[in-house]
């Protein structure tokens, strides 16, 4: 899993509007690291018309990991150390930071390809109990709310959520904010995946979607011992290095 040849040319920065246009311009995006609402939650998987339950990524065999269940120093891959969350790139991959302009912290990144982009945005969860399913229940509430469509399919990690928004576009048009979410949870946090742009559209994932999806299962979650209230985001850390070449 983590033996990898060692990547190179990844290119990390500050997130501009022009990208985030390009990734979803046929469909507009409206997706940001909000927190998702809630506490823990006893309810069964979500069910299709037919019954057959959508089982969520719960035991985690393929990732996303937490620190405690891998040897980071196992190999010689270079990883990006976000505090609470350890990147493994892959080789010309884009990364921006998404920063909250009044506080400073990092709240999410924003991987970029091929016209497609994955939003990954970390929140801590109960100790005991899952609070997927009544996470994916206020996001169908809250899609919804706003006139789109919201549903729970099976995709390759288990249980994801794919939503179809209206959305106006800048010169007036209507369009659609297509997306797809994966969520997995570990030992007191919550790791979001947002997968947007043209591989979301795809009902079967495309290169590119399987590529950002991999990112995903590759990541690593440190979390600290800070209590927190679950659903409150976890915000990264910027690496010394790219501190650094920002300054």
């Amino acid at each position: 899993m983590f033996g990898r040849r060692k990547n190179k040319d990844v290119d990390v920065e500050e997130p501009d509007e022009a990208t985030l246009d390009s990734v979803d311009e046929e469909t507009e995006d409206e997706e940001d690291a909000e927190s998702p609402e809630g506490t823990a939650s006893d309810e069964e998987p979500a069910e299709d018309d037919e019954g057959d339950a959508y089982r969520p990524n719960l035991e985690r065999e393929d990732g996303p990991f937490d620190i405690a269940e891998v040897d980071l120093d196992a190999d010689d891959i270079a990883r990006i150390d976000f505090g609470s969350l350890i990147v493994t790139p892959f080789e010309n991959m884009e990364m921006q930071i998404q920063v909250d302009q009044e506080t400073g912290e990092v709240q999410s990144l924003l991987v970029v390809q091929d016209g497609s982009a994955l939003e990954v945005a970390l929140f801590a969860a109960p100790s005991n109990g899952q609070m997927i399913g009544q996470v994916h229940q206020e996001m169908i509430d809250g899609t919804e709310s706003q006139g789109g469509e919201a549903s729970v399919a099976q995709g390759l990690l288990g249980a994801e959520l794919r939503r179809v928004v209206p959305m106006e576009g800048p010169d007036g048009q209507q369009g659609y904010h297509i997306s797809r979410s994966w969520l997995a949870q570990g030992p007191r946090w919550l790791l979001r995946g947002v997968l947007m742009g043209q591989s979301a559209m795809e009902e079967d994932l495309d290169p590119t979607g399987r590529l950002l999806m991999e990112f995903f299962c590759n990541l690593v979650v440190r979390r600290d011992d800070r209590p927190r209230v679950p659903g409150d985001i976890i915000t990264l850390q910027m690496p010394a290095d790219l501190a650094s070449e920002e300054s």
